[in-house]
């Protein structure tokens, strides 16, 4: 099993939600979250006055698949966030342990 975590900018939430459903993906953990890269943030104007932006709002979804799937997850992700602009987010794959699905006890691939 594999957990993907991928941090993309949250306009493309539900884009990436749709062609995530599409592919198989039956859940995921959406958290609002803010970082910076690349671009190390921005500046913006605001009544008159220029300050730094060093935090960038980001989007992060956290995904559990079974090993088959991880790949086709992270180029659907990688399609579907991307704009082609700086700040289009980044996607990890982790090796996942174990998973247990609360309700029914079930585990690891079945849990999923």
């Amino acid at each position: 099993m594999k957990l993907i975590i991928a941090a993309i900018k949250p306009f493309k939430l539900e884009e990436v939600r749709e062609a995530l459903t599409a592919v198989g993906v039956r859940g995921m953990m959406v958290t609002e979250i803010k970082g910076f890269g690349t671009q190390s943030g921005h500046t913006e104007i605001y009544r008159g006055a220029e300050y730094a932006v060093n935090f960038v709002p980001k989007v992060k979804l956290e995904i559990a698949v079974n090993d088959g799937m991880a790949e086709q997850v992270v180029e659907t992700i990688a399609k579907a966030a991307r704009t082609d602009k700086i700040g289009d987010g980044k996607v990890f794959v982790l090796d996942l342990d174990s998973a247990l699905r609360v309700r029914t006890g079930e585990t690891n691939e079945d849990a999923l």
